[in-house]
């Protein structure tokens, strides 16, 4: 049989996660929280089922959680989106993304991300006969370099993938990069997918710049968030996606006969549960608590490190203990020391081994406390 994507490997995630279990390793390499769901979240998803709501949910979701969701934008972002024409439910923020490509790109239409990039979007795009184009953020500051991406822009590019705050570094897009972006998709008439996952999960008393802030930049993009990560259910697959009209009208073109509806009792409890602000604002304190018990507990190892900005993941520069390649050094790490982690060249142009790994610390602190006793013996 003839493949469309002869080159695409086993996801990484898959693979290491693999290991983990294979090993008998500490899994601090897929990003999942291994703590419990809020239980008042539960139970609203129990009452929704024994209230009935089991049936498919109307195509772009559930009324009251696209109005919800309209209200927290405006109330964060001071951007206004309505509910009836510009916001879709979706199967995690994996499935908005896929669903925004496979709406707007063509044979031949180029891309550009920013690499290391989260695996989905290069895939996806050659699925649709879309050219990745990456433009490789360094190490130790992942800061973009908006020259080299103006001398990336050809006659052919269609579309730009930012994701703030970004995974795997860890680094935020500022106000000033978020208006570079916006200049640059305007002058060369460019679609924008923002992934904004992480959004309410930052650090440090920084402050997310949501393309929703940036009026001329909104209304050429697609926003991508998850409930799944916000909410630590990433089990679930619940998203959605934002845009204006004329971008969300061909999504809902794609949405409606890839997946159609998503979970009807999970989108009326979510109704319900972001009506409660605390519930997503004080995840960032929350995160940031273990972020600095990880950080506190391997301050005397050997690996370098720049504190996360947001997400749940922190980069460690293994640079100081091994020249293996990352790739390696991962390995050796699950299948001898018992902790599974993510190598970050399988992520970059061309491969680019900057001897750095990605850990997960979204765990409790037992879990916590074992792997930072691995990594200090290192």
């Amino acid at each position: 049989m003839k493949t469309k994507l002869p080159q695409i490997p086993p996801s990484i995630f898959s693979v290491m996660s693999a290991m983990a279990s294979e090993y008998k390793a500490i899994n601090l390499s897929q990003g999942f929280p291994n703590f419990k769901s809020d239980p008042i979240l539960i139970e609203l998803v129990a009452k929704a089922m024994k209230d009935g709501h089991n049936q498919y949910a109307p195509m772009p979701g559930d009324l009251k959680l696209r109005e919800v969701i309209c209200d927290k934008m405006e109330h964060m972002y001071g951007a206004k989106y309505n509910p009836t024409t510009d916001v879709v439910v979706t199967a995690g923020a994996t499935q908005a993304i896929f669903t925004a490509i496979a709406a707007t790109i063509s044979i031949g239409d180029e891309v550009i991300i920013f690499t290391p990039a989260y695996d989905c979007y290069g895939p996806t795009i050659h699925l649709f006969g879309g050219n990745v184009i990456e433009i490789q953020l360094r190490s130790p500051h992942y800061t973009p370099d908006w020259e080299e991406v103006e001398n990336a822009i050809s006659s052919k590019t269609r579309m730009i993938i930012i994701n703030s705050p970004h995974n795997p570094s860890g680094m935020l897009f500022t106000e000033r990069d978020m208006l570079q972006l916006q200049q640059i998709s305007e002058e060369n008439d460019l679609i924008v997918i923002s992934d904004e996952v992480y959004e309410h999960i930052i650090f440090d008393d920084e402050e997310h710049q949501s393309a929703a802030r940036f009026p001329d930049l909104a209304k050429r993009s697609f926003i991508t968030a998850s409930f799944g990560k916000t909410f630590h259910n990433t089990g679930w697959k619940m998203g959605y996606c934002l845009g204006p009209k004329r971008l969300m009208d061909e999504f809902k073109k794609v949405h409606q006969y890839n997946v159609f509806s998503v979970n009807h009792p999970m989108q009326k409890a979510l109704s319900e549960y972001l009506q409660e602000e605390k519930n997503y604002l004080e995840l960032g304190a929350f995160y940031q608590q273990k972020r600095d018990y990880f950080l506190n507990a391997i301050k005397d190892s050997r690996f370098k490190i720049i504190p996360s900005k947001g997400t749940y993941f922190q980069l460690l520069d293994f640079s100081e203990i091994s020249n293996d390649n990352d790739v390696v050094f991962a390995e050796m790490l699950t299948k001898e020391k018992g902790l599974a982690t993510i190598p970050i060249s399988v992520f970059n142009k061309d491969n680019l081994d900057e001897k750095q790994i990605r850990v997960c610390f979204a765990k409790t602190e037992e879990t916590l406390d074992a792997a930072a006793k691995i990594l200090n013996k290192l």
